[in-house]
């Protein structure tokens, strides 16, 4: 029989602190983004035709693709909530499988796309190629793109070491109808991760792209 840890008088208690400290998590994830969110706005207002220009060394139709691919993998996170409320754990197994698969996509082309850049000359710091009266607005705008994006990836990669550890707990029998916070948590956090993504590629990719 499932039974709460010892510090909770029930399940449902201990489901609702678990979900209560990963919402305290993400507002003070929230804090961290919008703070980089609000000093790329700054600069964006102050430098706005330089930045315009900068946005088209972007490629857009590499961002729309991974937007797409994480779009999918919010939609096999949400079946795998559902799957683990249901007990089903291969359909569980399946879902978390999934998600973690799209999302090493997105890292892959990613860094995919940070290996052109490099190539190009456009990491700023990094035998720099841009040259001429927005160089120094561009050097900026990039540097954003490679902090912002780069810390997003990061988060990315977290998240995917922990579904695979989800799936490894999946696969024993460890989530049952009655005890599966750890896989809506897990959720949680990779809504929150793509929920990012749906600001940022607009903010960085189609800035210039008219």
């Amino acid at each position: 029989m499932t039974t709460p840890a010892h510090h909770f008088e029930d399940l449902g208690q201990q489901r609702e602190a678990a979900a209560l400290g990963m919402w305290v998590f993400l507002v003070t994830e929230i804090l961290f983004f919008g703070g980089l969110f609000a000093a790329f706005a700054f600069y964006r207002s102050t430098h706005y035709d330089a930045f315009a220009r900068a946005a088209n060394l972007l490629d857009w139709r590499v961002g729309a693709g991974n937007t797409a691919v994480l779009i999918t993998s919010s939609l096999m996170m949400a079946l795998a909530v559902r799957a683990a409320r249901l007990g089903r754990r291969r359909d569980l197994q399946l879902f978390l499988a999934a998600t973690s698969l799209l999302g090493a996509l997105f890292v892959a082309v990613k860094f995919w796309e940070y290996a052109h850049k490099a190539a190009e000359h456009l990491v700023p710091g990094f035998d720099f190629a841009v040259e001429g009266p927005w160089a120094q607005e561009t050097r900026l705008f990039l540097g954003f793109y490679f902090v912002m994006t780069g810390v997003h990836a990061l988060h990315m990669v977290i998240g995917i070491c922990v579904l695979v550890t989800l799936w490894e707990m999946a696969r024993r029998g460890v989530f049952s109808p009655e005890r599966h916070a750890l896989v809506e948590n897990a959720g949680l956090y990779w809504h929150f991760v793509d929920i990012v993504w749906i600001f940022l590629f607009p903010m960085l990719y189609l800035m210039g792209a008219h």
